[in-house]
């Protein structure tokens, strides 16, 4: 059973910076593509930022020179370090496991809520 657990969202103000984490269960953790997403409620979930099993990265433009995306293979835990933030990266934050075809599997946390004060 796939198991991903988020933490380290919070209440920042803007300019500052947080660090998610996200702990992956019921996989072979280094043979998986992983990613961040990002939801508000009645949007749609936007991809934030993933790394490939080879450590190759890709961001949305909206977070590029803000965020980073880095794995831990030992601890099966992806991590999303949030620098320079912003209101409207206001959101929940959730961790996925990807396919070959660059979409999620549909296995989700419960996510953390980042929310960044003006």
């Amino acid at each position: 059973q796939v198991q991903l657990v988020e933490s380290g969202g919070g209440l920042v103000q803007a300019g500052g910076s947080l660090r998610l984490s996200c702990a992956a269960s019921g996989i072979i953790f280094r043979l998986n593509a992983m990613a961040w997403y990002r939801q508000a409620p009645g949007n749609q979930r936007e991809l934030v930022a993933s790394i490939s099993v080879r450590g190759i990265t890709n961001y949305a433009e909206s977070v590029k020179g803000r965020f980073t995306i880095s794995r831990d293979n030992a601890k099966s835990t992806v991590y999303l370090q949030m620098n320079s933030l912003k209101p409207e990266d206001t959101d929940v934050y959730s961790c996925a496991v990807l396919r070959s075809d660059g979409n999620p599997y549909d296995y989700w946390g419960q996510g953390t809520q980042v929310t960044v004060s003006s």
